[in-house]
């Protein structure tokens, strides 16, 4: 279970890593929003293009940060219920809802999307906006954001059954995050 528990902190690691590098993404958009709109207002010019990468910014940040959402306990629950629960409870429901729900949902999405990827990556696809951009790595962030869901839905799974195993401290402590 150690060498198990030692993989969740690598994993948290690269979440909150990710996480963090995300925060500045989520400025670069505000600062690219603010610059179209400014531009657009005082000298009569915009850019399809840069409305586009703030979209694709928005859709990474949305994407890539799902990991990081599941590390940080910011996903949704229901509080009023949860909070009724023993610990154990809680984190049998969890890892119930990670193996019956995260880690399917996680398969399906990243399943389906991968042949649009393929499919708009050989076929050269690009927005039908006049200076639009390729749509191949928009399209690419589904698998990859629900991969790294994936990967994080593993580390709280073995956080939580090391918990109930009695090796590990509450993953879902106030204190934990």
């Amino acid at each position: 279970m150690n060498a198990l528990l030692a993989v969740s902190r690598v994993i948290d690691a690269l979440s909150r890593r990710l996480g963090q590098f995300l925060i500045w993404l989520t400025l670069l958009a505000t600062v690219i929003a603010a610059g179209n709109a400014l531009v657009r207002k005082l000298f009569d010019i915009g850019s399809n293009a840069f409305l586009e990468i703030q979209w694709y910014l928005f859709a990474t940040v949305f994407m890539l940060g799902l990991g990081f959402i599941f590390l940080e306990n910011g996903h949704v629950r229901i509080d009023v219920l949860a909070g009724r629960f023993s610990p154990r409870v809680r984190n049998a429901i969890d890892v119930a809802g990670i193996l019956l729900f995260v880690f399917p949902l996680c398969y399906f999405m990243a399943s389906f999307a991968w042949p649009i990827v393929v499919q708009a990556y050989h076929s050269g696809e690009v927005s039908s906006n006049a200076g639009g951009l390729l749509r191949w790595p928009l399209f690419a962030l589904v698998p990859l954001g629900y991969g790294l869901l994936a990967l994080q839905a593993l580390s709280e799974l073995i956080k939580r059954i090391a918990f109930l195993a009695g090796v590990a401290p509450d993953p879902l402590a106030s204190s934990a995050h």
